[in-house]
């Protein structure tokens, strides 16, 4: 219960849930840390503002928090592309669902036909 209420913007919570998550978080600071920088990325990702992405890792790095740490190393290693991932109004969506319905369908028809079915089941399915 207390993981959805993590996960969740304050403002949306009861009044009730808002005061038991204060009450969580009073009593862990790794886990008002967490929340902490939880919501910040969530901020940043909604509110596209790839730029701060720099001093969100670097407030991850210096609270202890292994898990965090790791996930920030992950995106270090990426960097210019999740920041142009939080930036810019583009998504490669579209293309992922339709490479996703090929090796469907690809899938589908493992071992019982060619290449000339495949591409004429991709050009009659789209």
């Amino acid at each position: 219960m207390v993981s959805r209420r993590l996960l969740s913007r304050p403002e949306t919570l009861t009044e009730l849930a808002q005061l038991r998550l204060k009450a969580v978080l009073a009593e862990c600071s790794e886990l008002d840390a967490l929340a902490g920088h939880v919501r910040s990325f969530a901020r940043m990702l909604t509110e596209r503002q790839g730029e701060r992405l720099p001093r969100w890792l670097d407030a991850v790095r210096q609270d202890d928090l292994p898990s965090l740490h790791s996930l920030a190393a992950g995106i270090d290693r990426d960097r210019d592309a999740v920041i142009a991932g939080l930036t810019l109004p583009w998504s490669s969506g579209l293309v992922k669902g339709h490479v996703n319905r090929i090796k469907m369908l690809k899938r589908e028809m493992f071992g019982r036909a060619g290449f000339n079915l495949l591409r004429t089941r991709v050009l009659l399915y789209t």
